[in-house]
């Protein structure tokens, strides 16, 4: 193998990594960030797809955050998300990625985690001065579907990473 694929792959494994990151962080701020806070993740005209509920740049894309929030009930205890069966694709400075996630919720010390809801996300990504972020990301969730999401699902257990445009 050349120097120059073997560079070209070494830079595919770390963009993956940062990707990697990029939802790590992500969803660590699911548990009480300002909505505000999601925008950094996102393109300024990005699309934001959660369950049928599309947003479109940083201000509609935080308002889904934001009504989402509202919306749930108040649990109290220590939340977390497990991102899992993650495919991730990098080529040059785009990427898609795909992974399964996993809310639980922790009561107490004492007792058992609880799985509070599950879904699929599906991203397209383009790397801008360096920085992964997010271009278009379609949510669908398997179970724990917000109220205010009833009428707008779509039951898309179908959709593929080839359906991102």
């Amino acid at each position: 193998m050349d120097t120059n694929n073997q560079a070209a792959m070494l830079q595919a494994l770390m963009d993956r990594a940062e990707i990697e990151d990029l939802f790590v962080r992500y969803y660590s701020g699911l548990g009480g960030r300002a909505p505000e806070a999601f925008a950094k993740f996102f393109l300024k005209d990005a699309e934001l797809d959660v369950n049928g509920i599309v947003g479109r740049g940083y201000e509609e894309i935080t308002g889904i955050y934001r009504d989402v929030a509202v919306d749930k009930p108040n649990l109290t205890g220590t939340f977390r998300m497990i991102l899992s069966n993650q495919v991730i694709k990098v080529t040059g400075n785009t990427a898609t990625a795909q992974m399964m996630w996993t809310q639980t919720l922790n009561d107490t010390i004492k007792g058992p985690p609880r799985l509070i809801e599950q879904g699929m996300e599906y991203n397209r990504l383009v790397k801008t001065d360096g920085k992964w972020l997010i271009a278009r990301r379609v949510v669908v969730a398997d179970s724990g579907l917000p109220d205010m999401m009833d009428e707008t699902y779509p039951a898309r257990k179908d959709f593929k990473l080839a359906d991102l445009k």
